[in-house]
């Protein structure tokens, strides 16, 4: 299970309605299992289909991360067109099995829905969101 706050949960939304029709994509960070902030990043890849984060944004929420002794709790991103559950690439590309994947999908974008997922040697597990 994964907690969001309110506001982390209605800024992920509304990056990933800003980037549309593209991707978008960011990065949630916390102590323990408890998430405190999300970091929207810039979609490299500038596609509808794949992102990919800007590695010196990265490093900056790393620096950040280290400094507030925080660490990454989930990856965030979104799909314009299918349902919220990764694909293929997202499977293979998932190199963090300690964090929650979590995606919203904005196929009818004034009903997007989040989902969140544990990928760990290619297996997908979902998991709760709670928001409070």
């Amino acid at each position: 299970m994964i907690a969001l706050p309110k506001d982390v949960y209605a800024r992920m939304v509304e990056h990933a309605k800003t980037g549309y029709p593209n991707e978008a994509c960011g990065i949630l960070v916390g102590s323990a299992k408890v998430v405190t902030d999300f970091y929207a990043m810039k979609n490299m890849d500038h596609s509808t289909i794949s992102y990919f984060m800007d590695p010196r944004e990265q490093l900056e929420v790393f620096k950040k991360m280290r400094e507030g002794a925080l660490s990454m709790r989930g990856i965030f991103h979104s799909h314009v067109a299918s349902e919220a559950y990764p694909s293929q690439k997202d499977v293979r590309l998932a190199f963090y099995p300690d964090v929650s994947y979590l995606i919203v999908s904005l196929s009818e974008p004034e009903k997007p829905v989040l989902r969140s997922f544990r990928i760990e040697e290619e297996k997908v597990t979902e998991e709760e969101i709670k928001i409070v």
